[in-house]
């Protein structure tokens, strides 16, 4: 399965219009095609700097989020994130806002794991902590991610039965419909990245380095960030990244089990996604049911 297509082609010929007309004194420098994701597409900007544009509707109030809530958000957080330095407005024919930040080195943890799983457990734990602070009422909503898990059931059990038979999938409906009864959140409303996934994790000289795109920013429960455990850490490092977590705020066994659950659901949507996501779900859904009862 394919992502949604591009409704305007970003090239560079528009990167460096749009510097000319309001970033004159960053236009000079050299601009290439970095990457692009279902929603952005990302430029570097010399060697220090990224822009990043939407290249979709629906992902323009996304980055406008990461606009608006990113620079206060950064401040304590024990990575580096590609907090927007610059903002840049419709212009030259390209009719949303956009941002230019610092370029983080790295590769994916995807591409490029941690070389110390124990050790990368314990830095994403304490980020991920530092990041779970109670959320403003006008923090962004999301209906995908920090909420019930009875909210995912329908895309859940869509996308299950859309899997190739490579998985158990009445084992993963089992294990699914035991964490449906788990107890819910009830604590406040939580800032939560909404995507942590290997792919935004970034990792530099075999350590841990930076986290990416949080375009899907939002709050509610941290359940939902903390499927990462599945998706990148085995046993033992996933028992340290929880307890790194919990140096902070303690992970009560309820939340835990709801994070299995959503590692449950974000498995199987990622191993219906492209090819650069579907074995992330593949392997999250193996760790997933490696764990339930």
């Amino acid at each position: 399965m394919g992502g949604p297509l591009a409704e305007i082609e970003v090239d560079v010929a528009l990167v460096r219009s749009l510097l000319e007309e309001q970033h004159p004194d960053l236009a000079g420098l050299p601009v290439r095609r970095l990457a692009s994701g279902w929603d952005n597409v990302i430029f570097r900007l010399g060697d220090e700097l990224v822009v990043r544009l939407p290249q979709r509707s629906s992902a323009v109030a996304l980055v406008e989020h990461e606009i608006r809530w990113l620079p206060d958000l950064a401040r304590g957080l024990p990575l580096p994130v590609p907090v927007p330095l610059r903002v840049g407005v419709p212009g030259r024919g390209y009719p949303w806002s956009w941002w230019i930040g610092p370029w983080l080195p790295g590769d994916s943890a995807e591409a490029s794991p941690p070389e110390d799983l124990d050790k990368a457990a314990e830095v994403l734990g304490r980020f991920l902590a530092a990041l779970h602070r109670p959320a403003p009422p006008d923090a962004p909503s999301n209906p995908y991610r920090g909420v019930p898990l009875a909210d995912r059931a329908e895309l859940f059990e869509r996308g299950l039965h859309q899997l190739a038979e490579v998985v158990d999938r009445d084992r993963v409906a089992a294990a699914w419909s035991v964490r449906l009864s788990t107890p819910l959140w009830a604590g406040a409303a939580l800032w939560l990245h909404g995507d942590v996934h290997p792919l935004n994790l970034l990792v530099h000289r075999g350590r841990l380095s930076g986290v990416i795109d949080f375009g899907d920013l939002t709050a509610g429960d941290p359940a939902s960030d903390l499927a990462i455990a599945w998706m990148l850490f085995p046993p033992g490092p996933r028992g340290r990244f929880r307890s790194a977590l919990g140096r902070v705020v303690a992970v009560d066994d309820d939340t835990w089990l709801r994070a299995h659950g959503w590692a449950l659901a974000l498995g199987v949507a990622l191993a219906n996604g492209d090819d650069r996501v579907a074995g992330i779900g593949y392997r999250t859904l193996r760790a997933a049911l490696a764990d339930s009862p």
